[in-house]
């Protein structure tokens, strides 16, 4: 059987403060780029929609928000050989679609302590002390300005 990506959905979540748009981070408890969007994958059925609000709600407990667009972009990445190892199938890596949301401000972000341990609201400015890889910090603050065009 050949190698296949595993399709996944990220949400990017704004929550207004003051003139600001604040970024929704998760930390999973892993030792390598532990911060990052709400994601996962795409179950049989789901659009790319409705399972980035699932894995938003799984992941951080909202539900209540306000679909204000997706991107066309699509994050492509390939699982390391030794993450491999321990897959029992042929996903070779994710392919990740985004959408965007946004939030009231009083919005209660409760984590299940277990896939994600914690949470951090930032501004833009902040992604690069939260997210390590270059990439990934380019990408979700392209996301960022698609995001705010859809304001």
């Amino acid at each position: 059987m050949n190698d296949c990506f595993r399709q996944a959905a990220s949400m990017l979540v704004l929550c207004p403060k003051g003139e600001q748009q604040l970024i929704l981070l998760l930390h999973k408890p892993r030792k390598r780029d532990a911060w990052q969007l709400p994601q996962g994958g795409i179950e049989a059925g789901e659009t790319l929609e409705q399972a980035a609000k699932r894995e938003l709600m799984e992941e951080a407990g909202i539900t209540d928000i306000e679909i204000i667009g997706k991107s066309e972009r699509v994050y492509e990445y390939k699982f390391p050989a030794s993450y491999r190892r321990f897959r029992p199938d042929h996903i070779c890596g994710q392919q990740i679609g985004f959408v965007f949301a946004r939030v009231d401000a009083d919005c209660v972000v409760q984590v299940d302590n277990a896939e994600v341990d914690r949470f951090v609201w930032v501004t833009r400015e902040e992604l690069p002390k939260y997210l390590k890889r270059k990439e990934y910090i380019g990408l979700v603050q392209h996301l960022v300005e698609e995001a705010l065009q859809c304001l």
